[in-house]
């Protein structure tokens, strides 16, 4: 099921989910959104690049921006903090 990318059309209206954007899976069949389900502000779809693959460096990076730690095997039993 596609994930799809909403934003508030006037972003002094909306919510922060509908200011920032917000994503929703939704069959191919249903149609397109017209109204945050928050707050109910007028949204419009984003058009976005799809995430096909992932590196690990991409897997580091957003580990780190959700504020995890990520850790790298230096021997058997010992740990060492990449970020």
């Amino acid at each position: 099921m596609p994930i799809y990318v909403y934003e508030a059309k006037e972003p002094e209206k909306g919510c922060d989910k509908c200011r920032k954007g917000f994503e929703i899976p939704q069959s191919l069949s249903e149609p397109r959104l017209d109204h945050c389900p928050y707050c109910r502000a007028k949204v419009f779809r984003v058009i976005c690049a799809p995430g096909l693959t992932h590196s690990k460096t991409d897997l580091h990076y957003r580990a780190k921006r959700a504020g995890f730690h990520t850790l790298k095997r230096v021997e058997k039993g010992e740990y060492e903090k990449i970020y």
